[in-house]
């Protein structure tokens, strides 16, 4: 992929209620699973001080998909294995699961041996981690991040679609101008995208721990899909602002994307 000029336009974006959402996103049974295995994060109190930690990893065209960077620490990343998923087929792949950080719902590709990896920006205080199976099981970590100084995101934004082998692209325009994106997945204003995903499903995910006050635009871009693929893919962008504090808001919409090369301004909102 190469970063072309883009033309802004203005579409309408369609709120979830109406549309039910993606596959991924739906409900599932609501009994714990002991066939999902976390090895990070775990249940209980910790302090990250001194980890090691990436969350925007290497890009190699065409093909990418989420995965943790060489030599992260485990309390920034979630990772685990669905020990029934099935072994040395590509099925599991074809059908991600559900991972559901803090209330906020996205896809997980499974590898074909039934693990499944992603580095993971966790801010301080309380967070919970769970993952539905496809076929319905699922698990739940809790834990306290005791690190009073790590890093917070004041401002996620996380975009996630529900077909294979199609590309979103998530777009975030700041109020000094700057653009974040594929072509420019690092800001100087502190905002960066963690990765590009040309393979499906996402998510892409755009963080900054210290946003300018102002308008913000999010628009997701409709980049192509491969050959035998579905025209016709539901993205779901969730929008989370002072995550963790009491002042915390999470808004998600949900946006038929219809055809390759379609640009949607999903939201505009104000920072204060």
């Amino acid at each position: 992929m190469t970063a072309g000029s883009l033309k802004f336009a203005c579409v309408a974006f369609v709120l979830g209620a109406s549309m039910g959402g993606p596959a991924w996103a739906q409900q599932a049974p609501t009994q714990p699973d002991e066939k999902i295995e976390f090895s990070a994060p775990i249940n209980g109190w910790r302090s990250s001080a001194g980890d090691e930690s990436r969350y925007t990893q290497e890009v190699h065209y065409p093909a990418v998909a989420v995965n943790t960077p060489e030599g992260q620490a485990a309390s920034a990343m979630i990772a685990g294995e669905i020990r029934h998923a099935p072994k040395g087929t590509a099925s599991a792949a074809d059908q991600p699961a559900t991972l559901i950080v803090n209330g906020v719902a996205m896809p997980q590709r499974v590898e074909s041996d039934g693990h499944f990896s992603r580095p993971y920006a966790f801010g301080s205080g309380s967070n919970s981690v769970e993952m539905i199976s496809a076929d319905g099981t699922r698990q739940r970590t809790q834990f306290y991040e005791g690190y009073s100084g790590k890093t917070r995101p004041r401002l996620r934004v996380l975009l996630s679609w529900d077909s294979d082998g199609t590309d979103l692209d998530l777009h975030v325009v700041s109020p000094d101008g700057q653009h974040a994106f594929y072509g420019n997945r690092v800001v100087p204003n502190g905002g960066a995208l963690d990765v590009d995903v040309t393979t499906g499903y996402g998510p892409e995910i755009y963080s900054n721990p210290s946003p300018p006050s102002g308008t913000y635009l999010v628009y997701v871009n409709y980049y192509g899909s491969g050959e035998n693929h579905q025209l016709l893919t539901v993205a779901q962008v969730a929008i989370v602002t002072d995550e963790g504090t009491p002042n915390e808001k999470q808004q998600t919409f949900i946006v038929p994307m219809r055809k390759a090369g379609e640009l949607t301004l999903v939201k505009s909102f104000v920072m204060p």
